[in-house]
C-alpha cells in the first residue's frame, strides 16, 4: 500500500471516530417523529451547507485524477464535502472509493449518513447491509442501520439492530440512550 493511501485511509478512520465520539457526547439519538420526509431533509441539508474551499477541492480532485486506484483520496474528498454539508458531492466521493475498495465499512457508514441526510434511507440501508455483510460487528454501521430503519418507519427492526450493537459493544458510549430508545420502541411509544 502506498504511503499516501495509508495516510488518507488513516485520516478517514480518525474522522469517523471523531464524528462518532462527538455524536456520542451530544447524546443525539433519532426518534421516529424526528424522521423528516425526503424533501425536508434535502432542504435542511442545503440550508446547513457551508462554503467549501474551492482550492482544496481542486487539489483533491487533481490528486484523485492522478491516482485513479487510490480510494483514500476519494475518501478525503468525500470527508471534505460531508463536513461542508455538500452531501451529494460527498456521496460521489464515497461511492468512488467503495468502487475501488468495497471493504471499507467506515466509508460505507459515512456514505449511509450522507444518503440519510438527503432523505435516501433505503439506499443508506442497502449500503449499511453490504458493510455489515463484510463486518457484522461494525459499531457505526450497526448504529446507522438503526437510524435508517427508524427513518423508514421500521422502528422495531431498529430496536433489534441496536440490541445487537449493545450485545457486541456493551461499553458503547451511547449504551444508556440506546437502551432507553429500545425500551420506548418495544413499549410501543416509539414504534410509529
Amino acid at each position: 500500500m502506498r504511503r499516501d493511501t495509508f495516510v488518507f485511509m488513516l485520516a478517514g478512520t480518525v474522522f469517523g471516530l471523531v464524528v462518532g465520539y462527538m455524536a456520542a457526547q451530544s447524546g443525539v439519538l433519532p426518534s421516529p417523529a424526528a424522521a423528516a420526509p425526503p424533501a425536508a431533509a434535502a432542504a435542511t441539508a442545503a440550508a446547513r451547507s457551508t462554503r467549501v474551499d474551492p482550492n482544496e477541492v481542486k487539489a483533491m480532485e487533481s490528486l484523485a485524477s492522478r491516482q485513479p486506484q487510490d480510494p483514500g483520496v476519494r475518501v478525503e474528498l468525500g470527508n471534505l464535502q460531508m463536513d461542508a454539508g455538500r452531501f451529494d458531492d460527498a456521496i460521489r466521493g464515497y461511492r468512488e472509493a467503495l468502487a475501488i475498495n468495497p471493504a471499507l465499512p467506515d466509508v460505507a457508514s459515512d456514505l449511509a449518513a450522507c444518503l440519510m441526510s438527503t432523505g435516501r434511507a433505503s439506499e443508506a440501508l442497502a449500503e449499511l447491509d453490504k458493510a455489515l455483510a463484510r463486518d457484522p460487528a461494525h459499531r457505526l454501521a450497526l448504529y446507522n442501520r438503526g437510524i435508517a430503519l427508524v427513518q423508514l418507519g421500521r422502528a422495531p427492526e431498529a430496536a433489534d439492530t441496536w440490541q445487537e450493537l449493545l450485545k457486541l459493544h456493551p461499553d458503547d458510549p451511547q449504551a444508556e440512550r440506546l437502551r432507553s430508545r429500545i425500551d420506548e420502541i418495544r413499549a410501543g411509544s416509539g414504534a410509529r
